[in-house]
């Protein structure tokens, strides 16, 4: 006789962009079915429903290629050949490596590699480091992130911190939208972006969409879509700042009172003249004035509408410039990003109810506290950078991204890659980079734990097979737009051999000899708790432990919408830069002398941009957009998902029948550093002259190299951009073939 049902109330863990409800439905310790939010609507509280990414959960919890004991590789590193092993004999393995290779190299060869698959603060990274910081005194850093690098690092350059966020009830409040390379409708972004928008329309603001692919944000919600060729966003972005200029359409007072090196009267004393935004865009600096007609050949945007794009966004107030992470994954990525802070600045949108000051614009309202730790190592290196640390570590300096030390003690020896695809499927340029980690010489010991043999799990020296986050209970706060958390309860007991990692990192930590500091006397759940208490010493109002896990959730409230600087703007504070000011003219970037980081923001030619030579081998720019196909490389092989959203690489007309494609044939695309096999979609939804596929797809190469799995990383470079050392894996320059 079937037992009762019970309804467990959790939330994916994934780094999906949203943060949403399931209603996960168990019986007779099986998950039968998850539905979504059910909640009633009142009081302002909007159900935060799930996508089918989260609905969809129960096929990856019961996948038959689930990780189900610890293995040990047996052949080559990356032949993918393990054996079974005891969880005994894993962690004696993990402590003896640590042990050996802390004595040898000392802390700073100790890496935990940036990854989110488990995004709740009781993941196996918090506990990792934690245990790293008891045993040897820390580890490598790593700051910024592939995703952000370039929008925290540039923006900080303008408005003195990354923390620029409004809340999105603040969209209510305007009149005109511009998503610019912004696609909530199928990243999410915070769980209702979308929603949000279509209310704002409702009310109505006009959306205008910025971006090279007609997506679904723009089917859903845009009045305008106005494609723009990859790596070009800043000419644009110049010549709106012409029209601005030059038709006199900026806010005067906004500019002399609030803005450092607009023009050359707002200019800081003691530099030469010429260095001022306006003198870049008149052409006083380089003898090229920013008009509509000389961007138009750069990115393809007529000069009228360039114009009218200009003087809809500088006379409609308030307006909300809302940028993507897609503009500032490019190799100059830097550039977008401060430009679309100015474009606000000299506009006068900063500040006020229903402007926007720069980027997505994340923020928090509430502080979640996280596991303690002391990490005595002070040593940080570009999150995106850590292949090379493997490789030269000792020989980078400042000029690499190196922070808070001139030089390290050792390249990177040992890394903990937990719930995470970054080390091969994620990264840049997966030919060079399993080059990197197959020489065992180099990099000494690889663990890794996950859900599935990944392609990142192949190049581990020791795979741990983790819990799904069903098998786990954890708290998780909202993704970006941080004004709640979610409890996430344990609805199954973990399959197989599957385990946390603190359970088994208190093994390890005994065979090191400091159980005692690492644990602190508690158990897992007594972490869980440790947290909920240490959130309410610093927010009273945040609910009990047992208050929280029984409603699911806690959300603040508040009053009136969340604004960027309104204090700066309507109290006259300053802004946390070194002059006080939002700094159009960075003395800081000025002082670098360095012309790929120049103190205005401009446009720069891209390596493998429109303009680089190398088109003539390789004529089409190739970019990868996130798709609700997958979360990164979670879930992509979900046959529902591949349902709803197949992989293919999207191709203009124009660009199909010149290569004598037809939608749905099998084709070839390529570049010097790889190439890939994918299905083709002939679409008017992409400009001429750009191909585009999802991330995300599993890495998966023939006996000659061939990814048969349609990884885009195949084919992307790895280049930092010059300033936040980050992710470019927007620029690439390919060819596509037909198979026939």
């Amino acid at each position: 006789m079937s037992g009762e049902e019970r309804t467990i109330i959790t939330s994916c863990a994934h780094n999906c962009g949203g943060r949403c409800i399931l209603r996960v439905h168990v019986r007779d310790g099986e998950v039968v079915r998850i539905d979504t939010d059910n909640r009633e609507e009142n009081n302002g509280y909007l159900q935060l429903r799930a996508c089918l990414r989260g609905r969809a959960c129960r096929e990856r919890l019961y996948h038959p290629d689930r990780l189900k004991y610890p293995q040990k590789r047996v052949g080559k590193r990356g032949e993918g050949k393990f054996a079974r092993i005891s969880w005994e004999e894993a962690t004696d393995l993990i402590a003896g490596e640590l042990r050996r290779i802390t004595e040898k190299y000392g802390p700073e060869s100790r890496y935990i590699s940036h990854a989110y698959g488990i995004t709740g603060v009781l993941g196996d990274r918090a506990f990792m480091q934690r245990l790293l910081s008891v045993y040897g005194g820390g580890y490598l850093n790593y700051y910024n992130t592939y995703s952000t690098a370039c929008t925290r690092t540039a923006t900080e350059y303008t408005y003195g911190t990354a923390a620029t966020g409004s809340s999105r009830d603040n969209w209510l409040h305007s009149k005109l939208i511009i998503l610019w390379g912004h696609n909530p409708a199928e990243t999410s972004f915070g769980t209702n972006t979308a929603y949000y928008l279509r209310l704002a329309k409702k009310r109505g603001a006009r959306i205008i969409v910025v971006d090279p692919r007609y997506s679904d944000t723009a089917v859903a919600l845009a009045d305008q879509w106005i494609p723009v060729l990859p790596t070009t966003d800043n000419a644009l972005m110049d010549a709106m700042f012409y029209v601005i200029i030059k038709e006199g359409l900026y806010d005067r007072e906004f500019v002399s009172r609030y803005c450092l090196g607009f023009d050359e009267d707002t200019m800081p004393r003691g530099f030469p003249p010429g260095n001022s935004l306006a003198a870049y865009i008149m052409g006083e600096s380089d003898g090229v004035v920013k008009t509509p007609e000389w961007a138009e050949g750069i990115t393809r945007v007529p000069a009228d509408t360039i114009r009218r794009l200009a003087y809809e966004y500088a006379t409609t107030r308030p307006a909300a410039l809302i940028q993507g992470w897609g503009p500032q994954r490019h190799a100059y990525g830097e550039q977008p990003v401060r430009g679309a802070a100015v474009l606000a600045a000299i506009t006068g949108n900063v500040g006020i109810p229903g402007g926007w000051a720069a980027g997505t614009g994340s923020f928090s309202r509430l502080r979640l506290a996280q596991v303690p730790f002391e990490n005595k190592v002070k040593a940080a290196i570009a999150a995106f950078t850590w292949s090379e640390a493997i490789e030269r570590g000792v020989e980078m300096g400042p000029g690499d991204g190196l922070r808070y030390t001139e030089k390290l003690s050792s390249n990177i020896k040992f890394i903990a890659n937990l719930a995470g695809n970054g080390l091969l499927n994620q990264h840049s340029d997966i030919n060079r980079t399993r080059r990197i980690l197959a020489d065992e010489s180099k990099c000494e010991f690889i663990l890794a734990t996950d859900e599935f043999m990944t392609a990142s799990a192949r190049y581990a020296d020791l795979v741990l097979p983790g819990t799904n986050f069903l098998e786990r209970m954890d708290i998780a706060p909202a993704w970006e737009y941080r004004d709640y958390v979610v409890f996430l309860e344990k609805a199954v007991e973990p399959r197989f051999e599957c385990r946390t990692g603190y359970d088994w990192m208190l093994e390890v930590a005994e065979k090191l000899g400091v159980r005692a500091e690492f644990s602190g006397g508690k158990s897992y759940d007594d972490w869980a708790r440790y947290i909920v208490e240490q959130t309410r010493k610093a927010d009273p109002a945040f609910p009990t432990f047992e208050e929280l896990r029984r409603e699911g959730i806690y959300r603040m409230e508040w009053q009136e919408p969340l604004v960027a600087f309104r204090e700066q703007v309507a109290e006259g504070r300053p802004f946390p830069t070194p002059s006080g000011k939002i700094e159009i003219f960075s003395p800081r970037l000025f002082e670098m002398n360095n012309p790929e980081i120049p103190a205005v923001p401009k446009y720069i030619k891209s390596w493998e941009g429109p303009e680089d030579a190398l088109r003539e081998k390789y004529p089409l720019q190739l970019i990868g957009w996130h798709s609700k196909r997958s979360t990164h490389s979670v879930m992509s092989d979900s046959e529902w998902l591949r349902e709803v959203a197949p992989l293919c690489l999207w191709l203009n007309p124009v660009d199909a029948e010149a290569r004598g494609i037809r939608d749905g044939d099998r084709v070839r695309v390529y570049n010097d550093r790889g190439e890939l096999e994918v299905a083709a979609r002939v679409t008017r939804r992409i400009m001429p002259g750009v191909a585009a596929m999802p991330q995300g797809a599993h890495y998966s190469p023939d006996r000659e190299g061939v990814d048969r799995g349609g990884c885009i990383n195949t084919l992307t470079k790895y280049h930092p951009t010059p300033l936040a050392k980050g992710n470019p894996q927007h620029t690439n320059l390919v060819q596509v073939e037909v198979i026939r």
